[in-house]
């Protein structure tokens, strides 16, 4: 028989000029996995920096109930000292600091004369690291491991702090398939040693693996909780959005044009080790009008060719041709693409697509401040009413273009991402996984954009690593491999099983 372990009470939260939260309600049973749905902004995260104490007692109204006693807390130490940890999307490691000594930082293995004790420190990190499934010696830093092991680091950092309740933020947004499985198998084995988990997750094909209860969340409101057996994707999203999402993609009608962009044997070799080639010899054209996806396995040399393209921003040695409406041009710069109309919206929004602490009109307007500029000086006003327009066109859920980039949600930065290239009037559009980390309403809106982006006669090449979505929007498919392009075919001809097979196709050795 389970027994309740969290509620949380009439939870309210306000910012100013924003209600996050109105009287959100959530129980959490003893040893179970709940997940947590919404779209972004939905105020998620927001629920669960109050329950860990990021949000301190007294800064919202509402009671949190946890294993039995109502809590106010005032600090993160609060809440883990109760057994509450919460790890975040944005992984707070130190890289320069090894497994061990992220483990225990702030929670140090002390010995004689309260200096650390370094081998207990080592030996319990090594204990923790074999109950997540690593096998990395616990002296390796942190910068020489992938994202899939610093998440189980993670993990194990909050194993240390004898874990009651794990709330773990989109999980695997930065996983590959094989880490996904990996982490989401270690959340049941968590569970069969009385671990309770909370993990908030867009992808719900994971929430169905691993939850027992889900509750989604809309607008700042609970709308509902199901269990295990009442939970179905048309079901979640509905309560996500308010409304069916009878077609995960908006109807498009090519109208395609003549050629507006080829490349012609475009090759990059790696930055650091310049004997090896990780471009080899790509050429692809895009018509305008028309939507071209680029379809590949993770190392495949997909954002690698998009990068070196877009102004050389990846590799040495780079070469082959670009010609654009049938004339050839230079993109040896991010600004002589941007001038010849390349516009590159980049994968990792949050290091190179935005400056989080910047505005959201100065993100808009960065790439073309010509365009509101006089003899050098900004025209404020202009920018103004040019970032506000985008906001209600692009839909982007804010009072204000003044509020900071940072504090805006995962789907909302990818709008202000693709205002501000879309403000630079570009003939070509490159999107680099133009929904990664973002809700199914969310990547509605983002697709019907670009079928606008399209339909206005620009080119658009969307780079993604969800099949299901290349075969939803594109006109046309290439495949890369080893740095290759292996194939390429109409949408109406594509399968999965096709696409795949030329995505595997090795090069010959």
């Amino acid at each position: 028989m389970t027994s309740t372990i969290l509620e949380m009470r009439d939870i309210t939260k306000t910012f100013p000029g924003v209600k996050a939260l109105s009287n959100v309600n959530l129980t959490v049973e003893a040893g179970t996995v709940h997940a947590i749905c919404g779209e972004n902004g939905a105020g998620k995260s927001t629920l669960m920096k109050v329950l860990s104490g990021v949000y301190p007692h007294g800064t919202y109204s509402g009671d949190i109930v946890f294993a039995g006693s109502v809590q106010s807390f005032s600090t993160i130490r609060d809440s883990e000292a109760q057994g509450i940890v919460i790890i975040h999307q944005e992984l707070a490691l130190s890289p320069y600091l090894s497994i061990a000594e992220n483990i225990f930082l702030g929670n140090e293995q002390r010995g004689i004369g309260g200096l650390i004790d370094w081998n207990k420190t080592n030996h319990e990190a090594a204990k923790l690291l074999a109950r997540v499934g690593l096998r990395e010696n616990p002296t390796t830093k942190i910068l020489d491991i992938g994202v899939g092991k610093q998440q189980l680091v993670e993990i194990a950092k909050a194993l240390s702090k004898r874990v009651k309740l794990l709330i773990l933020d989109e999980p695997t947004a930065a996983l590959n398939d094989e880490d996904s499985d990996h982490l989401l198998n270690l959340i049941l084995q968590l569970k069969e040693e009385g671990i309770t988990s909370i993990i908030i997750s867009h992808k719900l094909n994971e929430i169905k693996k691993v939850a027992d209860t889900v509750t989604v969340i809309r607008d700042g409101q609970t709308i509902e909780s199901m269990v295990k057996n009442e939970v179905t994707e048309e079901r979640i999203i509905k309560d996500m959005v308010g409304r069916d999402l009878e077609h995960r993609y908006p109807d498009h009608t090519p109208n395609i044009g003549e050629e507006i962009l080829r490349v012609e044997e475009w090759t990059a070799h790696h930055p650091q080790d310049v004997s090896r080639v990780v471009v080899d010899g790509v050429s692809l054209n895009v018509r305008a009008g028309e939507i071209v996806g680029i379809a590949g396995l993770m190392g495949a040399g997909r954002t690698e060719f998009a990068m070196s393209l877009f102004g050389h921003s990846y590799g040495t040695r780079i070469s082959g041709r670009v010609f654009k409406n049938g004339e050839e041009i230079r993109t040896r710069t991010v600004s002589e693409a941007i001038k010849n109309g390349i516009a590159y919206a980049t994968e990792d929004r949050k290091n190179y697509g935005l400056n989080l602490i910047e505005d959201i009109k100065r993100n808009i307007s960065v790439a073309s401040l010509d365009k509101i500029s006089k003899a050098g000086l900004v025209n404020d006003n202009e920018e103004y009413r040019v970032a506000n327009s985008f906001r209600s066109d692009m839909n982007i859920k804010s009072p204000t273009v003044l509020a900071k980039t940072g504090k805006l949600s995962g789907g909302n930065q990818q709008k202000v991402v693709l205002s501000k290239w879309i403000y630079s009037d570009p003939d070509v559009l490159i999107l680099d996984e133009p929904t990664r980390g973002i809700d199914v309403g969310a990547k509605y809106e983002i697709y019907a954009i670009i079928n606008k982006l399209a339909a206005a006669g620009k080119g658009v090449i969307v780079i993604s690593s969800e099949l299901p979505e290349l075969l939803g929007i594109c006109d046309r498919i290439y495949a890369l491999s080893e740095g290759r392009i292996t194939g390429q075919m109409p949408v109406e001809d594509a399968t999965p099983e096709a696409l795949l097979k030329l995505m595997t196709m090795e090069k010959p050795r």
